[in-house]
């Protein structure tokens, strides 16, 4: 570690090592790409309650230098007013372009142009046991933003204790504290190569970032359209366990079981039912959410796909007319 050697006339440091010189170059970098991102919240107060306002702060980095910054969906969810601080001090109005709750990534624009940008890495040649930098406004604290430093810790891990369906994220023991989400997690060239979003708050070194693969896609998308368009089949499904196959005669030892299937939906014209298994989709075989999630999201809407399920002790296949979920159709509640 760098240390100082004292002179006359005050503490000159010594030549920063190798290690130190690359991590505060990869600083020096992001840095002036870094934004702090502050939401109002009305809150009523009970049933009688006139609302009041509750603010939170968290960090942005900015993808392209006409104002498009990247934050977190659960940052800027439910907000009435967004401020945006950049890091040379200037303080914008923030207007959310689009979100998605299934990533938790939302995209944000303020009205300013020629803004310094991050270079965005690759997170699919991430190693576990590489160097990260965690950089964000950790805890709100004045003074610009916040870095730790940590390696990957782990690839491709689901988010522990949640319904985040979302998974492939980068596990690293950086730390992450309330303020970091949205904030970039860099690797030692100074790219991004993902996006911190979360950390367990009973484990110590355990934080979670959504890699920058999937973030510049969802980006794209949010900016021109608004949305994330997913496909949908219209079907309530639950993992299907052992003793359930048991019980209801099912010959077969994994897959989802199908709830309910929605009047009308893509699911209900193909035939689907109620009771029916759903082992397979096109042809990778489906026994988790998780895998139906990740194979229907290579299909189109509006395509065909080809769904495998058992029925009693037969097995069947229909194709499915993929359609968009209503549900991101809808119009926002007032």
């Amino acid at each position: 570690m760098a240390t100082a050697r004292a002179e006359r006339g005050g503490v000159t440091p010594v030549a920063l090592t190798e290690l130190e010189a690359r991590i505060t170059s990869a600083v020096d970098s992001v840095g002036p790409a870094v934004a702090s991102v502050e939401s109002l919240r009305l809150v009523r107060r009970g049933r009688w309650g006139g609302p009041f306002g509750a603010q939170s702060q968290a960090s942005a980095f900015v993808i392209d230098p006409a104002g498009y910054l990247v934050t977190n969906q659960h940052v800027v969810d439910g907000a009435a007013q967004l401020r945006v601080e950049l890091a040379d001090g200037r303080e914008l109005g923030g207007e959310v372009v689009g979100g998605d709750p299934v990533t938790d990534l939302a995209l944000v624009k303020v009205d300013a142009a020629g803004l310094p940008a991050t270079r965005l890495g690759r997170s699919e040649e991430l190693r576990v046991g590489q160097i990260v930098l965690a950089i964000g406004n950790a805890l709100g604290l004045p003074g610009g933003p916040t870095v730790s430093t940590g390696v990957v810790s782990a690839l491709g891990r689901p988010l522990p204790g949640s319904d985040f369906v979302f998974e492939g994220l980068i596990q690293t023991d950086a730390a992450i504290n309330p303020g970091n989400s949205g904030g970039p997690l860099v690797d030692l060239s100074g790219s991004v190569v993902g996006v911190n979003t979360a950390m367990v708050p009973f484990a110590q070194g355990v934080g979670f970032a959504i890699p920058i693969h999937a973030v510049a896609r969802i980006a794209d998308e949010l900016r021109s359209k608004g949305r994330i368009v997913r496909p949908w089949m219209g079907v309530t499904v639950a993992e299907l366990r052992p003793e359930v196959a048991l019980r209801y005669g099912l010959e077969v030892n994994s897959g989802l079981l199908v709830g309910e299937v929605a009047p009308r939906s893509p699911a209900h014209k193909a035939g689907l039912k109620a009771g029916d298994v759903i082992t397979r989709v096109g042809p990778k075989e489906v026994r988790n959410v998780r895998d139906l999630v990740g194979a229907l999201s290579s299909y189109p809407v509006g395509s065909d796909v080809e769904i495998g399920y058992r029925r009693k002790a037969s097995a069947y296949s229909t194709s499915v007319p993929l359609a968009e979920n209503p549900e991101a159709l809808a119009p926002a509640a007032e």
